[in-house]
């Protein structure tokens, strides 16, 4: 009889299934990192509920320091109120006190904090009247312009800036309330105020409206990026000096016509977002935060970290709550005071980074989760865009930044810093490299199509051609790249050489395939679209403080005899061909062919199919490509004469595909067509 035997062993469990957060789920390299981006996702969640007081207020309630500092109008008078825990006295000096230090403005600090009140009369102080702070502490004493003030101006005379009393008596009412941006995809037109208009001067918020916006809306574009709005000291520092974060810049007019601009391209339908300085701040003590009270790490780092060493300008301390209320504020002020849509934040790489990202190469993720990385900046950029989507569930963030930090883009609760689109940097650059550097016959298709998509699956960005920096004296704009100097001599209708067309073609082909493989959206830099023939160079000592650089020159645009107008015309096409797509920016890009040797590269979105034809000598007839069955007809050529081609392909014809029996279950057939020689062609499924 056999024995049966028995066993008290204890069944083993099984390991629990890991849960990875999100960002980690959709990038399995990231996996070694996850407990650093749990972290970091920790730690804003942390300090998150320290300034909401674990959730008694919001975020919004928090940032809300400028209802509360500055200059403020009451029933009963003014109030005006600053942060400064290092000053023993402060008094207000303007107009209203012939600029001298009285009783009646001395102001006084409020018990147990670092902050100072004054409250005064209606009639102390008037629309208009000019001011400053004058600030003492043990061992100096200086006048300042206050960091919470909303309009500063600067005498034309004396050069030097006040801060101004601003409460007109007929302020400018929004009269449209709400807006909601057009994202389907987000086509965004980058500009500059002051140097949007053909005269040499610095323009207006008013010519802005009236002679750019029209443009801009008829081009197709649905969202301006405008640059240099906070005020700035020097204007040749293209606004990313910034002296005062709540003022807009008044060389450009008054706040109730910024807030007219901004009312203005929403009944347009256009979006609008401001190019937000966060990142540094200048190193003026007047004028801006360098000094404000004898201490000059109020709001920036101390040590080695105070400065920035490539820069000259001076580093927020984000690990400071009152900092941190005083950015956040910020964002929201500009939101619900003027109305902006959004903000694309900038030098956010030189945030994130000890280094600022100087000299480091960035080769895999272990360069992003080093230790070398500012956790309190990656925490203020979190709470950044968790403050402005709360705002404004609406809104648009975009973040410039160069490293390729991963998760920028990604939402919030999939442990990335919300922002909702990253600029794709790594384009510009491919194609300076490639104009610079390889000849026209060594253009890959393959390369091309890799880096126009070459991003992160999880993220959405913002791709382009070309960056206003490359706009800038001492580079040279992609039109320059390819004519250089032949646009001054032949850029006359019937007068191109050889160098001119090659230009033209490539100009076209370089943003087509760019924007025709976006993710989430495309931006332009104001003039590149129909190239701008001169580089940008402010007013300054070098040049004679000249504006004759500074400025665009929309002449040439509309003057038929000349070639420029091909190329506007041609963006506007490719704009409106974008948009014909419903939601392009959704559908994925799926590759139909390509061949080096050729240099040809096709692809389709939808029902767009996108075909290029690099070669600089080879034209191709009955060049075939396997395409869903059906038929197809033209919607963009850029050898269309209307564009400055040659028109050597008859675009008014349907094609229709070829059968082929091998293909029947892939419902698919040939399609063919005459490809000629640097030129692409854009068709549409019936």
């Amino acid at each position: 009889m056999e024995k049966k035997t028995t066993t008290n062993s204890k069944r083993v469990k099984a390991a629990p299934k890991v849960e990875h957060i999100g960002l980690v789920k959709n990038d399995s390299w990231l996996e070694p990192f996850e407990d650093a981006i749990r972290g970091r996702h920790d730690h804003t969640e942390w300090v998150k509920n320290k300034l909401t007081k674990n959730g008694k207020y919001t975020l919004a309630q928090f940032a809300s320091g400028h209802e509360y500092f500055g200059l403020h109008k009451t029933a009963r008078g003014w109030v005006f109120r600053e942060w400064a825990p290092n000053a023993t006295e402060i008094f207000l000096v303007g107009d209203f006190n012939n600029w001298q230090e009285q009783p009646k403005y001395q102001l006084k600090r409020i018990e147990g904090t670092g902050n100072w009140e004054l409250k005064l009369s209606e009639k102390a102080i008037r629309h208009g009247d000019l001011y400053k702070m004058k600030v003492k502490w043990n061992g100096g004493e200086g006048e300042r312009i206050p960091a919470w003030c909303r309009r500063v101006v600067q005498d034309e005379q004396t050069k030097i800036f006040s801060a101004q009393v601003w409460h007109p008596e007929h302020p400018y009412v929004m009269k449209k309330k709400r807006f909601k941006p057009n994202t389907g995809p987000l086509l965004i037109y980058e500009c500059h105020v002051g140097m949007s208009q053909d005269a040499e001067k610095v323009g207006s918020y008013r010519e802005f409206m009236e002679n750019v916006l029209p443009r801009v809306a008829e081009d197709g574009y649905n969202c301006i990026q405008v640059m240099a709005i906070q005020e700035h000291p020097y204007y040749g520092s293209f606004g990313y000096h910034v002296s005062s974060f709540f003022a807009p810049s008044s060389r450009f007019g008054t706040p109730e016509e910024l807030k007219e601009l901004i009312d203005t391209a929403h009944k347009m339908g256009l979006a609008v977002i401001m190019d937000i300085v966060h990142s540094h701040a200048v190193k003026n003590e007047v004028e801006g935060l360098g000094n404000l009270a004898g201490d000059p790490n109020q709001f920036f780092y101390p040590g080695d970290r105070h400065q920035h060493p490539a820069w000259d300008s001076l580093c927020f301390d984000y690990g400071k709550d009152e900092v941190i209320h005083f950015l956040l504020s910020n964002c929201r002020y500009w939101m619900e005071e003027y109305g902006f849509d959004g903000f694309r934040f900038d030098g956010v790489t030189s945030m994130l980074y000890y280094s600022h990202g100087l000299g480091e190469a960035f080769c895999g993720y272990p360069d992003y989760f080093n230790g070398h990385q500012d956790d309190n900046a990656i925490c203020y950029l979190t709470l950044a865009n968790l403050l402005i989507h709360e705002v404004n569930p609406n809104a648009i963030t975009i973040a410039e930044e160069v490293s390729g930090m991963p998760g920028l883009a990604a939402r919030y609760e999939d442990g990335g810093y919300g922002f909702d689109y990253r600029m794709a940097m790594n384009i510009p650059d491919y194609w300076i490299k490639t104009i610079k550097e390889l000849r026209d016959e060594d253009w890959k298709p393959s390369s091309i199509f890799w880096e126009v998509k070459n991003r992160r699956p999880d993220e959405k960005t913002i791709s382009y051609c070309e960056s206003h920096d490359q706009a800038l004296v001492g580079d040279k704009t992609l039109i320059f790249r390819l004519i250089d100097a032949d646009m001054y001599w032949h850029f006359k209708k019937g007068d191109e050489n050889g160098t001119v067309h090659r230009g033209i073609a490539l100009h076209k082909m370089i943003r087509l395939v760019t924007a025709a493989a976006i993710n989430g959206g495309y931006l332009n830099f104001m003039g590149n679209e129909f190239g701008h023939p001169e580089w940008i160079d402010f007013p300054r000592e070098g040049n004679g403080w000249s504006y004759k650089y500074a400025r665009r020159q929309w002449n040439l645009v509309d003057n038929k005899e000349l070639d420029y107008h091909y190329l506007g015309d041609f963006d506007k096409a490719m704009i409106s061909v974008l948009k014909s797509e419903k939601e392009l920016q959704k559908k994925p890009v799926v590759e139909i062919w390509h061949n080096d040797g050729d240099q040809v590269l096709a692809f389709m979105r939808g029902d767009l199919i996108f075909v290029f034809n690099f070669n600089p000598t080879r034209s191709f007839t009955d060049y075939g490509f396997l395409v869903p069955t059906g038929s197809y007809e033209v919607v963009l050529n850029t050898d269309s004469t209307d564009f400055g081609g040659n028109g050597l392909a008859d675009d008014t014809m349907t094609h229709l595909t070829n059968f082929d029996e091998l293909y029947v279950k892939d419902h698919k057939e040939w399609l063919k067509l005459y490809l000629p020689a640097r030129s692409a062609v854009v068709l549409k499924k019936n």
